[in-house]
């Protein structure tokens, strides 16, 4: 367990190294000077003067070498410093963790309510014995992954907002403004985990032991929510670790559609405004959200089965 634990931290580690180098060298692929890129902000670069351009070179440390800018910004980086925003001159440390607790709170309800949806789905497809529900339960995933994020958003506005009038349509305030946001980004994330978890009981259900513990005097309910149940769990449990960086991704149109503050409505900002630095932190705390979310997963997964563990584990969670 020492040696899986280690091996997956290291992992983690290399993750977050290959995302800020990533984002570091696509600031240099990009057409156009960096600096230039930043001061326009998406306009003419023809209204900054190269004065300006110099100034921010020299603030932001793009006057030094490739390889000593890289090693600079990945030392600050290192301690949580991704410079400053250029278009509201905030850290963007700050930025972002000043509107983290609300994207968490979007993403964690999705998270809960996908899971519960999801599974709920998947127990009553596969238990029931009416071959025409079973049927309909199945086909809700594919109607889930196929719909626009956006236009789920637009149509709980219209109808539950606009039309029936019982939840707000847009903000942060209160319970209710978090209810239609959640069920908005929970949708695509509850119908793959329903898929997943439902072939994955399937399989389960199909295996020797199902029918040796039914042949012992089992009963069908006992072998399908207990035995079946906890084998079946590690395929979506693996699943729902990978799909936090869907959420986060979703995050940023959901919090658009019903007007809410939050790291997704900095990542439109930032991407619009062209705010070079906002574009870096918010590409490595993306990735570190999946790190977290993976070497959680990575965790509990050797507890529902102790025999997985160091390249089972790996060989699993991949």
């Amino acid at each position: 367990m020492p040696r899986y634990l280690v091996q997956r931290l290291l992992q983690a580690v290399f993750v977050l190294w290959a995302a800020f180098t990533t984002s570091f060298v696509v600031l240099y692929l990009l057409p156009g000077d960096p600096v230039s890129i930043m001061a326009s902000g998406g306009g003419d670069t023809n209204d900054v003067s190269p004065e300006q351009i110099a100034e921010l070179k020299r603030v932001y440390g793009f006057d030094k070498p490739l390889v000593e800018q890289y090693g600079d910004r990945l030392w600050h980086a290192l301690r949580g410093d991704f410079g400053i925003s250029v278009q509201s001159g905030d850290p963007v440390t700050r930025l972002i963790s000043g509107q983290l607790p609300a994207t968490l709170q979007l993403t964690s309800a999705a998270l809960l309510l996908a899971t519960v949806v999801g599974a709920g789905v998947a127990l009553a497809a596969t238990y029931t014995r009416r071959r025409w529900l079973r049927q309909a339960l199945l086909s809700l995933p594919a109607l889930g992954v196929s719909a626009p994020t956006f236009w789920v958003g637009l149509i709980l506005v219209q109808l539950v907002s606009f039309r029936w009038g019982l939840l707000p349509a847009i903000g942060n305030e209160g319970f209710g403004s978090l209810i239609l946001p959640a069920v908005t980004l929970a949708v695509p994330t509850s119908a793959v985990i329903a898929q997943v978890f439902a072939r994955s009981l399937r399989t389960a259900l199909a295996e020797p032991y199902v029918e040796t513990a039914l042949a012992k005097g089992a009963s069908r309910r006992r072998v399908h929510f207990g035995h079946a149940l906890r084998n079946a769990a590690i395929p979506p449990l693996t699943v729902a670790g990978m799909l936090v960086g869907n959420l986060l991704a979703g995050s940023v149109i959901v919090e658009t559609v019903f007007s809410r503050t939050g790291v997704g409505r900095v990542t439109a900002t930032a991407v619009t405004a062209q705010d070079l630095p906002v574009v870096q932190g918010l590409v490595v705390f993306g990735a570190l959200a999946f790190v977290l979310a993976n070497l959680a997963v990575d965790l509990i997964v050797p507890l529902l089965d102790p025999r997985i563990t160091g390249a089972a584990a790996t060989a699993v969670t991949r």
